[in-house]
This record gives C-alpha cells, structure tokens and sequence, in this order.
C-alpha cells in the first residue's frame, strides 16, 4: 500500500530521483563529506558539494562514482541511503520500494551488479537496471516501441552514451568515458596552460555554465567572466578575465572525441533506420546537451539536424520512472534487466 515505484538517474555529479506520480523529486550532487578521523559522515549532497576544495585535513569530501560507475561501493550506499530517506516519508522509511536504476550502456556486468546490490542494501523491493540511452529516450518521449530508428545522444557527467533505438531496444551504441567532467578537467589544464593560473572544479564548472560554447564563432564566444585562482609562478591570489572563446579552444578534444562516436555509431546503423534518423533527427540529453552551440555543431558535422529535448537534464530520472510502468514490455526486449543478490536476469 505504501511502497512507491522509484527511478534513480545515478549520475556521476547529480543524483535525480523520480517518484511516480510526482516526477522529480530530487537533484542532488553525487558527493559525501566525511570526517576521516572518526569515520563520520558529516554531509550529503549539496551541502556536501560546497565543501570540495574548501576543508581542513581530516575531512574528505569524496565522489563516489566515478564514469558513470560505482567507485567507492561504502559511499554509495551512504549516499543513496541518504536520498531514498528524503523521498520517502513516514511509514515509507520502513517500507520497501521497487527501484530503476539507469547505468552507462558500456557498463560490465560487474559494474552493474554493484548497482544493483547497492539497491538492494538501501532497502529495494525489487531492484531493476535500464541502460541510460535507453531511458533518456524513453524520456525525451521517443516512439522506442515502434520499427523506426531514432537516435538520442546523452552526455552526462562522467559519459556520454549515444544510440539507436528501434522495436523498444538499442540496435547500435557507444559509451565514451568523456561527459561534463572531462571539460571541466579540459578547462582547468587550459587556464593553467595560457594564463599560469591554478582554478578549482567547481570554477571551471561555473565558467562552462555561465559562457561555456563550442565554437569560437558563436554569439557567447565574446561573453567575458571574471574568475580567480592562484597564481602558479608566486603561488598569490589573482583575478583574471577569460572569454567563451578560451572556453572553446579548451574543451575542443572532449567534444571532438563526442562528434567521432555519434559518427561511429551511424556508421553502423542499418540503412534502412539511417534513412529514419536522417527524417528524425538526433535528440540531445543530459547536462552537457545545455553546451551553447554542442547541437550546432553537430549538425554541421553530420548533416542530420539535431535539437536538444525538452527538460535534457532530467530525460534519464523520467525514463526511468516511466520504464518502471512499462516493466513488462520492456523485459520482454531485454531493455532491463532484474537484480537479485544472486546475479543479473533477464538480460
């Protein structure tokens, strides 16, 4: 009576938790704060985010997963603990809930079953995985189910999967390991490079979202924002203004190594479904589909017209919902698959 049907989009920088009946719910950062004197956990999420770069010796503020995947198991499961307490209230504390979980298509089954156990110790019912692309076009609202081909390329923060979805499975994908980390990684060795000056994740972070773009003809490539750091040469404090034009010659490899797998996976696409993404076009999802000028440029180097989906960011935590109503058509397919502490089924 009281368990809910929960999806979990466990990304590498944001956790988004859906609800069914409410939809998003929750979006916090990936990260845990603890003190590693007493092995105290001090916070989660976003309070948790505030404190990277910023705490004294005996507190660590760790990021669990790591590309897409579980890197530090213990903390995952402190953190989505976390989580699942703050969508579910009263008697939903004691009750146990059917999870979706969305993992990268490249996942290994050893990657996907720490998912799953990990599910499974916070307290799942039943614990189900669904491969991201598939759930970002589930959520961009796509025609999975039907013979036609369509193609969605979600760009997280630890990977990027693209892919081509026909008859409710995916005919051929790629999971590259580069999503918004590896620009913002792109950003910091750039400003060290240029300007001898050492600046934080979460400056580069904020420097990609406030004039981050693709290209050094667009309209933001002009856009100057002001950021500080530490001198490397006199290791002082110091100011400098950067351009969006900086921004893309930084951050030029990881999109350029985008574009060469969503070239990769039309290469292999069946004709007959190349004809359809030529006629549908290519949907973007996830945060990194907010990079100005990324849908563009993509354009232009594939000559299929591609559009960013609405609400990208979440497309992975609604997939994830929705599949949950759709369970049984989708394991039919084998688009997800069940956990158990035994091992994987139905894959």
């Amino acid at each position: 009576m009281f368990s809910k049907d929960i999806g979990i989009d466990l990304g590498t920088a944001t956790v988004l938790v859906y609800v069914k009946g409410k939809g998003v719910v929750l979006r916090e950062p990936s990260v845990v704060a603890m003190d590693q004197n007493s092995g105290k956990i001090l916070s989660v999420g976003e309070d948790a985010k505030i404190m990277i770069g910023k705490t004294p010796g005996n507190v660590v503020a760790i990021r669990p997963l790591r590309d897409g995947v579980i890197a530090d198991y213990t903390m995952t499961e402190v953190m989505l603990r976390e989580f699942m307490r703050k969508v579910t209230h009263g008697i939903g504390h004691y009750v146990r809930h059917r999870l979706m979980i969305g993992v990268p298509a490249g996942a290994t089954d050893v990657e996907r079953r720490a998912v799953l156990e990990a599910a499974l110790e916070v307290g799942a019912k039943e614990a189900y995985l669904i491969e991201e692309p598939m759930a970002a076009a589930i959520g961009a609202n796509m025609p999975i189910g039907d013979p036609v081909g369509n193609m969605v390329v979600d760009i997280g923060g630890g990977t990027s999967d693209m892919a081509v979805v026909s008859l409710g499975g995916l005919v051929v994908y790629e999971s590259l390991r580069v999503g918004g980390d590896k620009f913002d990684e792109a950003i910091v060795r750039h400003i060290r490079k240029e300007y001898n000056l050492a600046i934080g994740d979460q400056t580069a972070e904020m420097v990609k979202k406030e004039i981050g773009c693709c290209s050094i003809d667009s309209d933001t490539a002009d856009k100057t924002i002001e950021i500080r750091g530490q001198e490397l040469v006199l290791g002082l404090p110091r100011q400098i203004e950067i351009k969006g034009s900086d921004i893309a010659r930084a951050i030029k490899d990881p999109v350029n190594s985008v574009i060469f797998a969503i070239k990769c996976v039309l290469e292999k696409t069946p004709p007959e479904l190349s004809a359809d993404i030529m006629d549908r076009g290519i949907i973007l999802t996830g945060g990194g589909a907010y990079l100005r000028g990324l849908a563009e440029l993509i354009t232009k180097e594939t000559d299929i017209n591609t559009i960013v989906a609405e609400s990208a960011g979440e497309c992975v935590a609604l997939g994830t919902g929705i599949a949950l109503e759709a369970l049984d058509k989708l394991r039919d397919t084998g688009a997800v698959c069940l956990g158990s502490k035994r091992g994987l089924r139905g894959r």
